[in-house]
């Protein structure tokens, strides 16, 4: 990084930007299925326990439900079957991530169900490859990237992308047509 010296105590100062610094993004790290994905930060609002879901009828099989977070209703989707492989069982570990999400004329929230999460990682943009156009077993455009950690292959998801904007509004009108009568009742 580039420093200049204050005038005053002698000591470096930092002035500017760093030359030719490389960008570096955090991402969170989770575990679906035995594998490592990752999700920038900048998406997530929360991470929750895993608590009782409300079904709700013909949604897709990926949906596993709704939940009530302080007073909104939030659609719970396993990725594990968004990706075509059978759901992981709930353990003490299962949590939910509730990430915004770009859908149609705004931004939403959707809960994902993950086995564990793991850490809060800094990627430099140098260890970021392309999305492959095969040789995962997910769809690719739900991939923004593999990053190389440790020297393994972490699979950096684009949220936005998991669900097309149809699937989104029909799971919002799902979950507010479920809340109607539970505000009416309740």
């Amino acid at each position: 990084m580039r420093q200049a010296m204050t005038r005053d105590s002698g000591a470096p100062a930092q002035t500017g930007t760093p030359v030719l610094a490389e960008q570096v993004d955090q991402y969170l790290t989770f575990v679906l299925g035995g594998e490592v994905f990752a999700i920038g930060i900048l998406g997530i609002k929360e991470i929750i326990e895993y608590t009782h879901l409300t079904t709700v009828p013909m949604t897709p099989e990926y949906v596993r439900g709704v939940i009530n977070l302080r007073g909104a209703v939030v659609p719970v989707l396993d990725l594990l079957v968004r990706f075509g492989k059978p759901s992981s069982p709930v353990t003490k570990r299962t949590c939910n991530i509730i990430i915004e999400v770009e859908a149609g004329a705004g931004r939403h929230d959707i809960g994902i169900v993950v086995d564990t999460v793991n850490a809060v990682l800094d990627i430099p943009a140098s260890e970021i490859e392309p999305a492959p156009s095969f040789g995962t077993h997910i769809r690719t455009e739900f991939i923004c990237g593999m990053a190389k950690v440790n020297g393994r292959f972490v699979i950096l998801l684009d949220v936005d992308r998991v669900l097309a904007g149809e699937e989104m509004r029909t799971l919002v009108e799902a979950g507010e047509t479920e809340a109607a009568p539970a505000a009416v009742g309740g």
